[in-house]
């Protein structure tokens, strides 16, 4: 019988097969010498030879020895099986494929088996990085990103491409056996405007990278008077020195006093100079004299809501003609995205980051409610909005209520996709910034606030009210 010798050994590749996530693999194996395996009982299995990968009897696929989770997934490749080639094709490939694989050929009472490793790559998804607040006298930032096999590296980066070491990491495996990653970092370092996360797959060495952009404003800081002050104070005290020799009793301490208060007030003056000159600067050092720490909001997007204004195929057609403006008096519908945890802006200066991605209309800023001294019975009281609007391809800035336009101003800038928002109550200042470039956009700080501010942003463009 040509089918029937009596030696052979079976072969498979040396160095590991390695298999992208959801896509198909070929595992290679053959008997040595060429010959045929028709007659020949086949096994390719795991741990155990019994239930198998796949069972091959005489040329049939066995079924019933099968693994339930391998069924309709794997079968022998070509019909080579005449020349010893018994090649396995596993289809739709799952982190469960990941590790060893045994060939089996059986030829009545002699049997030889290769071992055939496969690895499994999975690529998770472009990690997301945001500040999430001030800790430890800097800014904390947070990476994430799922869907990864098996267990990445993460690595923080400055500008330079230097190594920082992460605050804290964790993962956790999903139901399907893919890893999801988080790595928290603290920045205190405010000349340090970019920093990166970059997750790698360390099979395959590929990997996924994104960075942030950090405010310099934003980092915990002295007050500006308290650091000029701070510098003065080594003159002052060899100025008293020298006083303390020609009139050492009673007018010491007096003109101590006298010195330090003109020399404060001096310090405060200079401050507000150089905020009013700095007020008119569009860029990041406009806000680098406010004093005091910066407090991210208790801001929430609406992400359901967000989905679907965002999901419709005919807004997103012709987002004018399928939208309908609605009025700004309107509390019932104004489709406001943003929530906020607690009461109203009443005092103090915050931030909240928002990504408009590319909508083709949409409305950011906040607007000025007197809710709390509105009678029960009276009409709701009218909201004032300060407002960055995209329109029709046009970007401008719009202070307004239910009755007139109280300022619009186009902006030539580009359009961004992702905004900060600076508010400041004590200065009645709301300021705008392009979260990618760092660029300052628009600030209002004609009026004074009077009563309550809360977030606002939606996926329409103002309209005033007909009935106002």
């Amino acid at each position: 019988d040509p089918h029937v010798v009596s030696g052979f050994s079976v072969n498979g590749p040396a160095e590991p097969i390695m298999a992208l996530l959801g896509e198909d693999v070929t595992l290679p194996c053959q008997l040595y010498p060429e010959q045929s395996a028709a007659r020949m009982h086949i096994w390719w299995y795991r741990a155990q030879i019994s239930p198998a990968v796949l069972v091959v009897q005489n040329g049939q696929e066995q079924s019933g020895e099968q693994m339930l989770e391998y069924r309709g997934r794997t079968k022998l490749v070509g019909d080579s099986i005449s020349q010893g080639h018994v090649a396995l094709l596993i289809q739709h490939v799952k982190a469960s494929d990941n590790g060893l694989y045994r060939c089996r050929f059986q030829d009545g009472d002699i049997s030889q088996e290769a071992i055939i490793e496969l690895n499994v790559i999975g690529l998770g998804s472009i990690p997301h990085v945001h500040m999430t607040g001030l800790k430890e006298g800097g800014i904390q930032v947070l990476c994430s990103s799922g869907g990864w096999f098996p267990s990445p590296k993460v690595q923080w980066k400055d500008m330079a491409g230097a190594k920082l070491p992460s605050l804290s990491e964790s993962q956790t495996q999903d139901w399907d056996g893919l890893f999801h990653v988080k790595s928290s970092l603290v920045v205190t370092d405010s000349s340090m405007s970019n920093v990166t996360c970059s997750i790698q797959n360390p099979l395959s060495g590929q990997e996924k990278v994104s960075s942030i952009f950090l405010p310099e404003p934003f980092f915990p800081r002295m007050s500006p008077w308290k650091a000029a002050l701070a510098g003065t104070v080594p003159v002052l005290v060899l100025l008293l020195i020298g006083i303390s020799y020609i009139g050492w009793k009673e007018h010491q301490a007096k003109d101590r006093e006298i010195e330090e208060k003109e020399k404060e007030s001096q310090e405060i003056q200079q401050i507000r100079n150089e905020k009013e000159e700095a007020l008119k600067i569009r860029d990041w050092k406009k806000v680098l004299i406010y004093p005091g720490k910066l407090i991210m909001a208790p801001v929430n997007l609406n992400h359901e809501l967000f989905h679907q204004n965002n999901s419709d195929p005919k807004r997103k057609k012709d987002g004018r003609e399928e939208t309908q403006d609605l009025p700004l008096a309107d509390n019932k519908g104004d489709c406001n995205l943003l929530t906020l945890d607690g009461k109203g802006f009443t005092t103090g200066r915050y931030y909240w980051e928002v990504d408009v991605e590319d909508n083709d209309e949409w409305v950011l800023g906040v607007y000025e409610t007197n809710e709390e001294k509105m009678a029960p019975l009276k009409k709701p009281s009218m909201k004032k909005f300060r407002v960055l609007e995209k329109k029709k391809g046009e970007f401008r800035a719009l202070a307004c209520d239910s009755q007139k336009v109280l300022l619009e101003e186009p902006l030539t800038e580009e359009c961004p996709q992702k905004i900060v928002v600076f508010l400041d109550y004590e200065d009645n200042d709301i300021s705008f910034y392009n979260m990618i470039n760092g660029m300052h956009i628009f600030s209002f700080t004609q009026d004074k606030f009077s009563a309550i501010l809360y977030p606002y942003f939606k996926l329409k463009s103002m309209e005033l009210s007909p009935s106002a």
